[in-house]
């Protein structure tokens, strides 16, 4: 249960899906197309989905690298939130979003799983939030010529030891796309 009262409700995070930033990302055709299954659920289902876009020097506002992937549009009147640090709620409006909404649960989904979505699913939980990891909706590019383990190790890594990640009155897990339950258990 969330540690922020008075929150009840969940939200669908899609964190730096982006042209620039997936286009070669780990089984992203597959990811994607999880994250779009997941958005869908949300809108049907009534669960508010929050869009972050990232920028920085390497990926400027307008650009084309910087567009959220065809496959994926934001409705009218979903929040997108732009950052420029790993963590979404750094120095951006995420925090009054999701308190506006009630929001004390996160459904996370995105790229890249070793930098903004660890990031965020880490900001999140010391914010107070509950964090489910969409074990299968989160990607992250290779970086083994620098030293990183293989992508796949790195995604199932980070899935392994989300799932162990404890905190007093937060939940952490992961869930398959297929069995993500936006309305918490009761």
């Amino acid at each position: 249960m969330t540690t922020l009262t008075d929150r009840p409700a969940t939200a669908l995070l899609v964190v730096d899906v982006q042209k620039g930033v997936v286009a070669g990302a780990h089984d992203r055709d597959c990811v994607v197309a999880n994250i779009a299954s997941l958005v869908d659920r949300a809108r049907a289902e009534g669960t508010p989905v929050v869009w972050v876009q990232h920028s920085d020097d390497g990926l400027a506002i307008d650009s084309d690298e910087w567009q959220i992937v065809d496959e994926l549009t934001p409705a009218a009147g979903e929040p997108i939130v732009r950052k420029n640090y790993g963590d979404s709620f750094e120095a951006t409006e995420l925090e009054e979003i999701l308190a506006k909404d009630g929001i004390g649960r996160l459904v996370l989904t995105g790229a890249q799983t070793d930098a903004c979505i660890r990031s965020t699913a880490h900001g999140a939980f010391t914010r107070g939030y509950d964090v489910t990891l969409v074990g299968d909706a989160h990607t992250t590019e290779d970086l083994s010529e620098y030293g990183a383990p293989a992508p796949g190790e790195v995604i199932a890594h980070t899935n392994l030891y989300w799932s162990f990640q404890t905190a007093p009155g937060r939940t952490a897990e992961v869930a398959s796309a297929a069995d993500v339950e936006f309305s918490p258990a009761t």
